[in-house]
């Protein structure tokens, strides 16, 4: 494609991006860290999820020297119910080498920026346009739909070439921006609105009639239904809980005791044996719910039994603890026992 016709197309994105674009609250700054904290957010989740948490994290660390100095379970406390926990350890984990190697800045620098943990070349090139105004390309998933479409590309370097030469001029940040924007809210995947699109006289899916990509998508992971009882441990206002350990999936979590079921095991054998022997005596417990979740590749079913009637050994010091409802904002708690424990809410 000719510069003259990039050049039209920037027009017509930037344009209808500065008409139509959602009011985020992460758009009205160009402070570094408030984009990183929103970029981190939104990998794998959807706006409407982030907003409320977004908020309040900033609240509670409102400056990368707040999130350094936080500990690690004050800053899972705010990300409980996000899911995705690696995302939230990164964070912490990138606050310290910005405080001590950058003077507590965020380097303007991609190379720099790429290798903090937990920042992909996405978030890289994301923080370089729209915190820096640096011309650096940023493709997420709804980018990626856009320019495969409208230029009909066949490979993921060809898209990042082309995204890149499309960025070549002034505000690259809007202009990313604008190419998320339009996937997330015109070019959608199973239903694109190609009457709104700014620039669908000239897309090559819509002069093809075909919108599928032709690019192969990586493998997928087959999917794995388990079967995942959990216990609802109840005494005087507080709930029992474990803490994961940390490291590994959901490390440093609190959660509710179970997990996993074998194949050859019944569901009291399974809870037994994630018990790892507290429970002295555990009577039968009443069936309040069942719970559907998914973690990574899991598609998690979850029966939630409420026991009232047991006699358990907590040794001092161990990872099991008697929490206040009251207080369980303060903890950082996995999104499956945040499902569980709604269900005694509406008892």
């Amino acid at each position: 494609m000719l510069p003259a016709s990039f050049n039209r197309i920037r027009r017509s994105l930037l344009d209808w991006y500065t008409q139509n674009r959602r009011d985020l609250p992460w758009r009205r700054t160009r402070d570094p860290y408030a984009i990183w904290i929103a970029e981190t957010m939104l990998q794998q989740t959807q706006v409407k999820t982030v907003l409320p948490y977004y908020r309040r994290f900033l609240k509670a660390f409102p400056t990368i020297q707040a999130l350094d100095r936080a500990s690690n379970q004050q800053v899972l406390a705010r990300w409980s119910g996000l899911g995705y926990y690696r995302r939230a350890e990164n964070l912490k984990k990138a606050a310290r080498p910005i405080m001590r190697e950058h003077g507590g800045k965020f380097p303007c620098d991609f190379d720099a920026l790429h290798a903090l943990p937990g920042i992909g070349p996405y978030t890289a090139g994301a923080l370089m346009s729209i915190a820096f105004n640096q011309t650096y390309p940023a493709v997420d998933g709804n980018a990626r739909r856009v320019l495969g479409r409208f230029f009909n590309l066949k490979t993921e370097r060809e898209i990042h070439e082309t995204a890149g030469r499309l960025i070549l001029n002034s505000s690259p940040g809007e202009l990313n921006q604008a190419l998320m924007e339009l996937g997330a809210t015109i070019c959608l995947a199973a239903d694109p609105r190609c009457s709104q699109c700014p620039i669908a006289r000239s897309c090559a899916a819509r002069k093809s009639g075909s919108f599928e990509l032709k690019i192969s998508p990586l493998a997928k992971r087959k999917t794995e239904e388990v079967k995942w009882p959990l216990l609802l441990v109840r005494n005087n206002g507080r709930i029992l809980f474990r803490r994961r350990p940390p490291g590994g999936l959901l490390g440093g979590l609190w959660e509710l005791p179970g997990g996993e079921k074998k194949k050859s095991e019944s569901l009291k054998e399974a809870l037994a044996r994630h018990l790892d022997g507290v429970a002295e005596e555990l009577r039968p417990g009443s069936l309040i719910g069942e719970i559907r979740h998914t973690i990574t590749h899991r598609r998690i079913r979850a029966p939630v039994f409420l026991y009232t009637n047991y006699k358990l050994a907590l040794r001092p010091g161990s990872c099991w603890r008697w929490i206040p409802i009251s207080t369980l904002e303060r903890y950082p708690l996995s999104s499956l026992s945040l499902k569980a424990i709604r269900l005694i809410s509406r008892r």
